[in-house]
């Protein structure tokens, strides 16, 4: 029984490290996941001999696969907490909501906005810029304000110029 709660630990925390290290590498962030990776791969063969060297009960290897789709999650749940990157999220409200953009503004996301029309008439759409850790907040606002916008967001690769850069760089932004 020791050596499936092992195995188990050990797989979990491989994983965790993989799926931490593909999503710095995703996120541009190269010499944090080599470092982790480092790390990531003398736990992956700890953990891998353990398992070759007792494949003859099924429990190590059950425990093996459990603790894999467990570091998956774990690792998934501590990106989401450190949330990198950045989202750009296209709203379109009606037009009568031209005081949301004042309102994000204030609050300090970088919204870009302008008149659409829409089937049923004339819309206000705005494109906010955020990093994404303050994603679910900024949500919070808009459908406080239009409860009925309608929301699109998209991971944001690439950034170059404007006022929201310029702001990041002094380190002014949500202040």
């Amino acid at each position: 029984m020791q050596m499936v709660l092992i195995i188990f630990a050990i797989n979990v925390v491989y994983v965790t490290f993989f799926t931490v290290r593909m999503i710095l590498t995703l996120k541009g962030y190269r010499y944090i996941a080599a470092a982790v990776s480092m790390v990531e791969i003398v736990i992956y063969v700890v953990g891998l001999d353990l398992v070759l060297g007792n494949l003859d009960k099924i429990q190590n290897l059950v425990a093996y696969a459990i603790g894999y789709g467990c570091g998956v999650i774990i690792g998934s749940k501590i990106e989401e907490k450190l949330a990198l990157g950045y989202i750009t999220v296209n709203v379109i409200t009606s037009e009568e909501n031209l005081k949301l953009p004042a309102i994000l503004r204030e609050k300090g996301y970088g919204v870009t906005d302008w008149s659409a029309n829409g089937l049923d008439g004339n819309r206000s759409a705005m494109q906010i810029l955020t990093p994404r850790k303050y994603e679910l907040k900024l949500y919070v606002t808009i459908k406080e304000i239009d409860p009925k916008a309608f929301i699109i967001a998209y991971e944001a690769k690439t950034i170059h110029g404007g006022f929201w850069v310029k702001t990041v760089r002094k380190g002014k932004l949500f202040k």
